[in-house]
């Protein structure tokens, strides 16, 4: 698990580690049956309280990324390359669009968002 927590991001930061560490598991970096490390020894090492590592733990087995076995710590669920994909793209859908949306308000097309993704891509 390799995570950098920037505490100048507009994002609070277990939405930080949920999300690096989500991406971690959906590109196969972190794969089934990981131990993801105890929250205290998490927080301790990340210098962030055990509150927000509890969060971000508690988001990542909301959507079904990992799974707690009492006693013995925090796994990286088991998946089929098929619920991985499945998994990756809603969530990448979801972001687009709260993306989208702030592109409208601001106007754009979606010519100029297409030619904008494809300059900074």
């Amino acid at each position: 698990m390799n995570v950098m927590i920037s505490n100048g991001s507009d994002k609070p930061i277990y939405q930080q580690l949920y999300e690096q560490i989500s991406a971690q598991i959906l590109k196969g970096e972190l794969e089934s049956g990981y131990s993801l490390p105890p929250i205290r020894q998490a927080a301790l090492e990340l210098s962030v309280s055990v509150i927000t590592v509890k969060k971000a733990w508690e988001e990542l087995e909301r959507s079904g990324l990992i799974h707690t076995v009492t006693g013995k710590g925090c796994f990286v669920a088991e998946f089929t390359p098929e619920e991985m994909l499945r998994i990756r793209n809603d969530t990448i859908q979801k972001q687009m669009e709260s993306d989208i949306a702030f592109y409208k308000s601001y106007g754009m097309t979606l010519d100029e968002a297409i030619a904008m993704m494809k300059k900074i891509y």
